[in-house]
């Protein structure tokens, strides 16, 4: 879907405040109410805008333990990792999970806990006992320096 510079402003808006009202979204990118909800219409029904969630602080859930896990598997074939993608996406704690290349292992996953012990239960319990995992090597978040969740959108 080609976008144009209202196009382009309405994602900017949105992905900074998803809840804003028609009435203020239309007044920030100058147009009309009407021609502005069917914009952001049209981006919703062709996929560009997936959804709308609200951002939850973790701390105040009493999630404050952050970790990258990277896992190698003992065979690469796509039944292997077509069980760990499916097990890995059942778990809750787990916020990414991406294939990747350039590190000795095969995937990274960046998972969020209480603490050590609900770590160490996740670790032990769920994640090493998927069928295929064979290395596992855990780093811990200490600060987030950059944590965005938008996407950069440049105005033509």
């Amino acid at each position: 879907m080609p976008l144009d510079r209202y196009d382009r402003k309405i994602l900017k808006i949105l992905q900074q405040d998803g809840h804003i009202s028609n009435q203020t979204l239309s007044e920030r990118i100058g147009l009309s109410p009407s021609p502005c909800l069917r914009r952001v219409k049209a981006l919703e029904e062709s996929g560009m805008i997936e959804g709308y969630r609200a951002l939850v602080n973790a701390k105040q859930l009493g999630l404050s333990l952050m970790a990258l896990i990277h896992i190698s598997m003992d065979q690469h074939t796509p039944e292997r990792f077509a069980n760990f993608e499916k097990k890995i996406s059942e778990l809750d704690e787990v916020l990414e999970c991406l294939l990747i290349t350039g590190q000795a292992a095969d995937y990274q996953l960046k998972v969020i806990v209480k603490d050590m012990d609900a770590f160490q239960m996740l670790l032990l319990n769920k994640i090493t006992r998927i069928k295929g995992v064979s290395g596992v090597h855990s780093s811990f978040v200490l600060r987030r320096v950059v944590d965005r969740t938008t996407l950069p959108i440049e105005e033509h």
